[in-house]
């Protein structure tokens, strides 16, 4: 799990729940991760007692400032007599980590206090080969390898340092010198290297003292000495201060009217867009959740690029009113698409291809597989096309036109079997089945009716009508194949077997609100309301802590069976959004108000919203922060506010 997450969309610092340092990825969000996940230690001695702070001593709070990107964390120690508190941002629009510690002393007596920040650099994700020195041109400890450097300092200048060997036979690290108060280790070491600084502060009683302490992420010695420069001339104060106001200034950009939202609904909401603007790379890649804890039950991460995950994203983003964000998520796909038209399962952060499980090949027919998930190629285009609406922008998408647009929609339209009408056969959204899944089609006719607007944009009406008659046939076939007569409802999908053979899937999963939400039925539709009261009657978990599952029986990591799987954030925000779209009045609104409510209630209390909820404590699950989980709750908190302006306005829709 990761907590209060700071970046600038090349400089990514996570942390964890004790208020470590785990994550450092640069020079793109999600990559690369130069600690490996290895915490960076942060220890108090204070007359002859140690205390690092990830033990049990400590109490912490661990939050924002109001509106910004800005961390305000507080760790009290008791039996130690000391309070620290910090305030960690990463520099608007350079690769600088700068973090404020303010040191106070509990007690009514002087006190000899040490504060020892450790690093535990693992540059390019491994441990070998790096250098750690102190570097007299700047006054300033120094990690490199390669083209990686990483300098850190402090103002007032630290006290002493040590560099040394970690992770090489008994030798654990300069942390464990510093548990005596003292630091004894060399000015430099190669190999398998961390290194401690310490900050002596002599403490009246009742006193509090600060320092500012930063790290520098360069190309090369010059630059992070540049940048160390920098905050020696703007001064530490000057640049948090800054920061602070520019992220104020930047969630605040659109003056929205929130209507009569409670003030925790519309704290999540810009707090969500705080923590979406983390995971998001310069260059366009909309990372899934950058917390590698993962890797220890996976051994693989999230920090990757699902382009179904970031056209949802790209949408929130421009209903929230952040469109310069989402062009360079259209730019990369662009860039990133296959040329036969479509997506492949996920990317990294400079848009290579990552690691995936789709097979290209049938290890049984002997014939070859496209190894996708289609509904991730019809969203880029569905959320394309709603950029366009909303924005008006022709010179931006008419670049995209021929190589993004038509490419996909070329494929889409011949993806097809030749008999039902309906997808062929790919992945579902939450990768864990390979068939005809009622979501993916209902993403293709969205994907496709985006399509042919863009046809008709650009005067291509044959092409328009061509994607539209798809379109159209695909929706029949939902309706002939797909809706259960005698279960009443959608089915989740068909599960194929071999070339003909198959069997219905009747599972209710949460997926199935995608019928409505991209525009294959209408929300008032009888097929689409007697599937979504079957969502509402078998997934909403029926605990004190509430919640949608995913689908019935959801094995992944399940806390309990009795539950029937854990709540999802952006499940249970999918009803919201079903609330919202059949809404008549404003009284037919107030179920959705209270899953908004009850998402607040669940994020951690920095505001991060994780991938599940435990059913039975409320506690959060998996990776934290999921981008979708926050993304879902600004669509969602924008598409209230939409439907509510609209019943205003006529009275009831």
């Amino acid at each position: 799990m990761r907590d209060i997450p700071v970046g600038n969309g090349s400089l990514l610092v996570t942390f964890d729940d004790k208020y470590q340092i785990r994550d450092i990825y640069f020079p793109h969000v999600g990559q690369e991760n130069h600690t490996e996940g290895f915490p960076f230690r942060f220890g108090v001695w204070a007359d002859g007692e140690f205390s690092w702070i990830f033990s049990d001593d400590w109490t912490r709070k661990l939050c924002y400032v109001s509106e910004t990107l800005v961390t305000d964390v507080k760790l009290t120690n008791e039996s130690l007599g000391i309070e620290v508190v910090c305030n960690d941002t990463i520099a608007s629009h350079e690769n600088i980590f700068l973090r404020r510690v303010r040191v106070s002393n509990l007690r009514d007596t002087r006190r000899e206090t040490r504060v020892f920040l450790h690093h535990d650099f693992r540059i390019y994700e491994n441990k070998f080969g790096d250098t750690a020195f102190y570097d007299p041109e700047s006054l300033a400890l120094v990690h490199y390898k390669k083209h990686r450097y990483f300098l850190i300092n402090t103002a007032p200048h630290f006290d002493v340092f040590s560099t040394g060997r970690k992770a090489f036979r008994d030798q654990e690290g300069t942390w464990r010198d510093a548990e005596d108060g003292e630091l004894k280790g060399g000015a430099i070491t190669e190999g398998s290297v961390d290194s401690t600084i310490g900050i002596y502060l002599n403490l009246e009683p009742q006193e509090t003292k600060e320092f500012f302490y930063w790290i520098c992420a360069g190309f090369s010695h010059d630059e992070i000495v540049r940048l160390n420069n920098h905050v020696h001339e703007q001064t530490p104060e000057k640049f948090l201060n800054y920061t602070e106001n520019y992220w104020r200034v930047w969630v605040n950009k659109n003056e929205q009217d929130f209507m009569n939202l409670s003030p925790e609904v519309i704290n999540l909401f810009k707090r969500s867009l705080l923590i979406i603007r983390t995971q998001i790379d310069n260059d366009g890649a909309i990372l899934a959740a950058n917390d590698s804890d993962v890797t220890e039950r996976a051994t693989d991460h999230y920090s990757y690029l699902w382009t179904r995950d970031g056209a949802f994203v790209v949408n929130a983003l421009d209903l929230a009113g952040y469109p310069f964000l989402t062009r360079n998520f259209f730019n990369l796909c662009a860039k990133i698409i296959h040329d036969d038209g479509y997506f492949l399962q996920k990317y990294n952060s400079d848009g290579t291809v990552a690691s995936g499980w789709h097979a290209a090949w049938d290890v049984w027919a002997k014939k070859r597989l496209v190894p996708i998930q289609e509904d991730e190629t019809a969203l880029v285009i569905w959320a394309l096309w709603e950029h366009y609406d909303r924005f008006r922008e022709i010179e931006f998408v008419r670049q995209f036109y021929r190589s993004l647009i038509v490419k996909a929609a070329e494929f889409m339209s011949a993806f097809r079997d030749e008999n039902s009408k309906l997808p062929l056969p790919s992945w579902n959204l939450w990768e864990n089945q390979r068939g005809i899944h009622t979501f993916t089609c209902a993403t293709v006719v969205g994907g496709l009716r985006a399509a042919a607007n863009f046809a008709r944009l650009f005067a291509e009406h044959e092409r328009a009508e061509k994607y539209e008659t798809v379109a159209d046939e695909i929706v029949a076939a939902m309706r002939e194949y797909l809706y259960s007569q005698e279960f009443g409802r959608f089915l989740r999908g068909l599960q194929f077997y071999g070339d003909a053979n198959f069997e219905i899937d009747a599972t209710i999963d949460a997926s199935l609100f995608g019928v409505f939400y991209f525009g294959a039925f209408s929300a008032g539709d009888e097929l689409v309301k007697n599937t979504m009261q079957a969502v509402e009657e078998k997934l909403l978990i029926k605990t004190e802590i509430g919640g949608v599952a995913r689908f019935e029986a959801d094995d992944y990591m399940q806390i309990t069976k009795d539950a029937g799987g854990n709540a999802w954030f952006i499940c249970t925000l999918w009803l919201a959004d079903f609330y919202i779209a059949q809404a008549q009045t404003e009284e037919d609104l107030q179920k959705a108000v209270e899953i908004l409510e009850w998402t607040t209630m669940r994020a951690l209390p920095s505001g991060v919203l994780a991938e599940q909820v435990n059913p039975l404590t409320g506690e959060a699950i998996s990776v934290s922060p999921l981008t979708w989980s926050h993304s879902t709750f600004v669509a969602t908190t924008m598409n209230y506010l939409q439907k509510k302006l609209a019943i205003e306005n006529t009275g009831e829709i």
